[in-house]
């Protein structure tokens, strides 16, 4: 008998005992599953890299509709971390079939510290976290946001969300990363101003290029 082999299967028995796993899409008991065979089968999928100006090319697993979003703002806004190991499952899926071999790091678009004391956690940060683990990687910080700017979900405009992302980030240690290819996450992707402002600032202090994965994306008109 392999002791080491029963024993984590016993804890493993003992975690879904006690601490059951849940769909983070729509709360149904999985088990060992990452989400429930309804949302596998009906959740928005987005299935295209989507182009844009400013930030090149953007892939996501969702689009940012129904359960997805509900998902996104509960993780978000009230701190409900469980179904982080799907989300970053889910995203690493899609950045290995979307930019297989095209990218040398992982890094993310952060919040400010003013956000970031509000909110106790950085949720992109957190994202990043959770896809390197299939990865057996780690993320590497590039970026510092040094301006606490208003929302740009508050904001419709899309030259109005550019203006408000303008400047407001800053590279750390360019040396660290000059040269090399570099996946940019976010949680979501609306028009891409944010997402544009980051390649920009990363590519001025030397990334050879910058390519972007997000948790869900909005669908383009």
């Amino acid at each position: 008998m392999d002791f080491n082999k029963e024993l984590n299967k016993a804890t493993d028995g003992l975690m879904d005992l006690f601490f059951p796993r849940s769909c983070p899409f729509c709360g149904r008991r999985v088990g060992k599953k990452l989400l429930c065979d309804v949302c596998k089968e009906t959740l928005p999928y987005c299935r295209t890299v989507r182009q844009g100006a400013g930030f090149g090319r953007c892939a996501a697993p969702f689009y940012y509709e129904d359960a997805v979003r509900k998902a996104i703002l509960d993780y978000k806004f009230k701190g409900q971390l469980g179904g982080l190991d799907c989300f970053g499952s889910m995203m690493a899926a899609t950045a290995a079939e979307a930019y297989s071999g095209e990218f040398d790091a992982v890094t993310w678009v952060p919040v400010s510290k003013k956000r970031l004391r509000k909110r106790g956690f950085d949720q992109t940060r957190y994202l990043t976290a959770s896809l390197c683990v299939d990865w057996h990687t780690a993320p590497l910080e590039t970026l510092r946001k040094t301006v606490d700017n208003p929302p740009q979900s508050g904001i419709d405009d899309a030259a109005a969300r550019r203006a408000n992302v303008l400047g407001v980030y800053e590279a750390v240690e360019p040396e660290r990363f000059a040269g090399k290819r570099l996946l940019l996450v976010d949680d979501i992707c609306t028009t891409g101003a944010t997402l544009g402002e980051c390649a920009r600032v990363l590519k001025e202090a030397g990334a050879a290029d910058v390519m972007c994965l997000t948790l869900a994306m909005v669908r383009e008109e």
